[in-house]
C-alpha cells in the first residue's frame, strides 16, 4: 500500500463529500425559488409524492453533474500529485482550483439549463400549469418533469467533461 496514493484518496473524498453537500444545498436553495410559490418543505412534510418526486430529480440531476465536476478534481489532484512540485506546489494548487472553479460552472450552467427546459416546457404543454399540478400532487406531472431535468443533466454532464478536459 502507497501512503502518499491512500493520502490522496482521502483528500479526494473529502472535497467530494464536501461539494457534493455545498452542491446539494445550492441546488434545493436555487431550484426552491423557481418553483412559482410552491413551499418544497411544506409539501414533503405533508406527503406530496409529485413534490418529492420532483425534488429526487433535482438532486439526481445535481449528483449527475457533480460527479462529473469531482471526476476533473480527481484528474487535477492526479496531474498535481505527478508533477514536479506535487499537490502543494503552485502548479498543482492551480490544477485543483481550476477544477473546483470547472465544478462550480458546471452547476450553475446546469441549474440555468433546468430553469431554460422546465420553461420551454411550460411552452409545449400550454394547457397545463405544472406548478398548479405539482401542489395537487399530480404524480403524471411530476414525472414528466423530473424525465426533463434528469434528461438535462445528462446532456449538462457532457459539457461539464468537455471543460474539465480543456482546463486540466
Amino acid at each position: 500500500m502507497d501512503p502518499i496514493n491512500a493520502v490522496v484518496g482521502i483528500i479526494q473524498l473529502v472535497i467530494a463529500i464536501i461539494l457534493a453537500v455545498v452542491a446539494l444545498y445550492i441546488g434545493f436553495s436555487v431550484f426552491g425559488r423557481i418553483t412559482k410559490g410552491i413551499d418544497e418543505q411544506k409539501e414533503l412534510a405533508k406527503g406530496n409524492t409529485a413534490i418529492g418526486i420532483l425534488v429526487a430529480s433535482v438532486f439526481f440531476a445535481i449528483g449527475i453533474v457533480v460527479q462529473s465536476g469531482v471526476a476533473g478534481i480527481s484528474s487535477g489532484i492526479k496531474a498535481a500529485q505527478a508533477s514536479a512540485g506535487g499537490i502543494l506546489s503552485a502548479g498543482g494548487l492551480t490544477a485543483i482550483g481550476l477544477g473546483i472553479l470547472q465544478l462550480i460552472l458546471g452547476i450553475v450552467l446546469a441549474i440555468a439549463a433546468i430553469y431554460l427546459a422546465l420553461n420551454v416546457l411550460d411552452k409545449l404543454t400550454k394547457g397545463i400549469e405544472e406548478f398548479e399540478e405539482l401542489k395537487k400532487g399530480n404524480v403524471a406531472v411530476a414525472l414528466e418533469m423530473a424525465g426533463v431535468i434528469i434528461t438535462t443533466a445528462i446532456i449538462i454532464q457532457s459539457g461539464v467533461q468537455g471543460i474539465t478536459a480543456a482546463l486540466i
